[in-house]
């Protein structure tokens, strides 16, 4: 038994300083893992009261103080009430809420837990701050595995309820060089919003290390054992992180049926959950380009279209022959090199959404505590993370985090080849969207001149869009229709 004290009240009820609803896998790990911390007594709820049966017997050890409703899952709770839902998005969230508000008072703290679309956090903080309850929209990272053992979080709401909420949840949250990965994100949908550009991230790295090992597999016919051996030795030095890792581990495993590698068994058709085009969508609101993490979502919508892949398998390409390295060595060695630049440029249009997001929303976001509690718990945890931290505290008003002196120096390093796997994917016919398009931003970025003027004097000549000039202030017009004599005019971008 654990030595936690459990306070009793007058009539009974044991009093927990801390309720979960939702006793699936992600609910009960949480559960678990706040139960596991010095100070903390749990109280746990779920719909079907068989589940929360299911999960006190199966963990003893966590003394949770069960509730077979809401009234009685309220009055267990010390005051605040502070209460984790940990149930599926939508309107399952929206009906816990409800009910949670009947029993709940002012001063009181509802936490969705959830991977909820950040406008909808909004919209639902607004609605209980007028019940007197607090509501924070908390990002949770690190999947099932996380949520026991320490994940990343990422909570918005009010800096009242993080008085109360903050020390509950670094004591469950994963711990980098003594810090734990917890920080009050800012007010309302803040939390949802970067737990969302994080998932877009994610959509990305996954994406790239995908394309890397297709490109090496297909161009030096390593097994996939081998080339988890290769991800191994990249998981030693500056490509350290939890998916390389766990990349390593997927290619080694063998099918037991059939002998084969489990990768060769596996449809390749990719799912979603969702949050990669929430980034996609939300960034296009804002008018941030974030291509990389833009086309990761486009290669799984591909991947998950077969009967237009198989419509078009006997379309022209370049022989298989096209595809030999002279030197497998120093082609996988340019293919880590464009993994690694690549990576920057997707953390770096991330990092570009999340302080646009922040403008729009007027939410105070520090870019460097952002990049420090994604070094541990989370699915994107990486090394590299570290120095994107470094960065933000050299120069918090950095305009993109690839011209910071670092990430310079590793664009000079890696362009070269970089540019050699782009183009040899490109005439080998094999597709990678996500190394190709990460390119054509870094190089967008870095043009003098872009071909947008061509494209603004396209606009003007259908649509009388008007365009300004380099040599002069002002909006200009010209009369396409008529002479073409050039006025001034009122900007209609």
């Amino acid at each position: 038994m654990s030595s936690r004290s459990i306070t009793v009240t007058n009539d009974g009820t044991a009093q927990a300083n801390i309720g979960v609803v939702g006793m699936a896998v992600m609910g009960s790990n949480l559960a678990r893992n706040l139960a596991s911390r010095e100070g903390n007594t749990v109280a746990i709820f779920n719909r079907s009261y068989e589940k929360t049966q299911t999960v006190l017997d199966a963990h003893p050890e966590a003394e949770f103080v069960p509730a077979k409703d809401y009234a009685e899952f309220a009055a267990t709770l010390s005051k605040p009430r502070t209460a984790i839902i940990m149930v599926q998005a939508g309107k399952g969230t929206d009906a816990v809420i409800t009910e949670l508000t009947k029993v709940f008072e002012p001063g009181d703290i509802i936490v969705d837990g959830g991977n909820a679309l950040f406008t909808d956090t909004i919209r639902r903080e607004k609605a209980v701050r007028e019940t007197g309850i607090n509501f924070v929209g908390a990002g949770i990272s690190g999947g099932e595995e996380g949520a026991l053992k320490g994940p990343s979080i990422m909570p918005g709401g009010s800096a009242e309820a993080w008085e109360t909420l903050g020390p509950i949840l670094k004591s469950i949250a994963a711990v980098v060089d003594g810090e734990p990965c917890v920080t009050h994100v800012g007010t309302d949908g803040a939390g949802h919003f970067v737990k969302m550009i994080h998932n877009g991230i994610e959509y990305a790295d996954m994406q790239l290390i995908a394309e890397a090992y297709d490109l090496i597999r297909r161009g030096t016919g390593k097994t996939p054992a081998e080339i988890a051996d290769i991800f191994a030795e990249w998981n030693t030095g500056e490509l350290e992180s939890y998916l390389i890792e766990i990349t390593a581990e997927v290619l080694r495993q063998v099918d037991a049926s059939t002998g084969k590698p489990l990768v060769d068994v596996i449809v390749d058709q990719a799912g979603s959950k969702g949050t990669g085009v929430w980034t996609v969508q939300t960034s296009l609101d804002l008018g941030i380009p974030v291509s990389g993490i833009a086309e990761a979502v486009f290669a799984r919508s591909l991947s998950s279209k077969p009967a237009q892949r198989a419509a078009s398998s006997s379309l022209p390409g370049p022989s298989s022959e096209a595809f030999t390295p002279a030197d497998p060595d120093a082609f996988i060695e340019g293919v880590r090199l464009a993994l690694y630049a690549s990576k920057v440029i997707a953390y770096s249009q991330g990092f570009d959404a999340i302080v646009a997001g922040a403008e729009e929303y007027n939410w105070d976001i520090k870019k460097g505590d952002i990049a420090k509690i994604w070094r541990g718990g989370c699915i994107i945890r990486a090394r590299f993370l570290n120095r994107i931290t470094d960065a933000y505290a050299e120069n918090p008003g950095l305009v993109a985090l690839v011209t910071a002196p670092f990430f310079v120096d590793v664009m000079a390093e890696a362009q070269t080849a970089w540019r050699n796997v782009v183009a040899d994917a490109a005439k080998a016919g094999i597709p990678a969207p996500a190394f190709s398009s990460s390119l054509a931003y870094y190089d967008g970025l870095r043009a003098d001149r872009l071909p947008a003027a061509l494209v603004q004097g396209q606009r003007d000549f259908f649509g009388a869009h008007t365009y300004k000039r380099v040599d002069k202030d002002g909006t200009f017009h010209t009369l396409w229709s008529g002479d073409r004599t050039e006025i001034e005019a009122v900007d209609a971008h």
